[in-house]
């Protein structure tokens, strides 16, 4: 018996990997997260699968469930959204189920910055203008951000920020990053929300107007946010990696002869 936490990706039930969907069709238990995995994916349980919605339960409901499906000898399959490596909440699961020697793994999926950047047709990492992505998020009634985990902190790097579960902080990520000089009230700044799904959107503004953006447009949950001079870079080299000048293992540089 194991337990397979799954990434099923941002929304788009397409968007799962293969792996996990095998899974998820092989495994007699689904415990999935409701509010963010589409019912297609789920749909996919062997018939008489026991499938549950686990957003309104709590970890020791959901543990319940995993301790009694071991008891049988079933396997699980523990369906989240996206990647469960970012803000998954497994690391309490998998506590849990060491705890309890349970076997499991773990399944990648696509995460919601990936998928979003994608459908916005960007590169976050641009030659000489960013070469860093920062996944980050801000307090509000989740737990603390750890001492130097601040934006004013992360922000001194100049990195594209993806700032997970705050747009209902923007004011806060505005009085962070505006004031630094990476950043700035012109910086580009995206707002992509629920990413992969039919009602997807995207909002593009400046920081200094994200706040009126988001407002405007009566955000409240389920959204990233972007922001960094990536997203708006349009004069910047090309890359060496396909530089008729760059000579590398793959490309070594050529033999010149004399006709040349």
């Amino acid at each position: 018996m194991t337990v397979h936490f799954i990434g099923a990706g941002p929304g788009a039930a397409d968007l799962i990997t293969v792996r996990g969907l095998r899974l998820i069709e092989a495994c007699p238990v689904c415990l999935y997260a409701g509010s963010l995995v589409p019912q297609e994916v789920v749909a996919a349980a062997p018939a008489g699968a026991r499938v549950i919605d686990t957003a309104p339960m709590t970890l020791d409901e959901i543990v319940a469930e995993i301790t009694a499906a071991h008891g049988r000898g079933e396997d699980v399959a523990r369906v989240h959204s996206g990647d469960p490596s970012l803000y998954g909440a497994i690391a309490e699961q998998i506590r849990r189920l060491e705890a309890l020697a349970i076997p499991y793994d773990i399944t990648p999926g696509v995460p919601a910055f990936a998928a979003a950047a994608a459908a916005l047709k960007l590169e976050l990492t641009v030659p000489e203008i960013c070469q860093t992505v920062i996944l980050t998020r801000t307090a509000m009634k989740s737990s603390k951000m750890p001492e130097g985990e601040e934006l004013s902190t992360l922000g001194r790097s100049g990195a594209t920020l993806a700032i997970h579960l705050s747009v209902r902080n923007i004011a806060h990520i505005q009085r962070e990053l505006a004031p630094l000089a990476a950043y700035g009230e012109d910086c580009p700044a995206i707002i992509a929300y629920r990413v992969g799904w039919e009602d997807e959107a995207f909002i593009r503004s400046s920081l200094g107007e994200l706040h009126r953006a988001a407002r405007d447009a009566k955000l409240t949950r389920t959204a990233l946010i972007f922001v960094g001079r990536a997203l708006g870079a349009t004069d910047f080299i090309d890359s060496k990696l396909y530089d008729a000048g760059h000579v590398h293992v793959l490309r070594p540089k050529r033999k010149t002869t004399k006709a040349e």
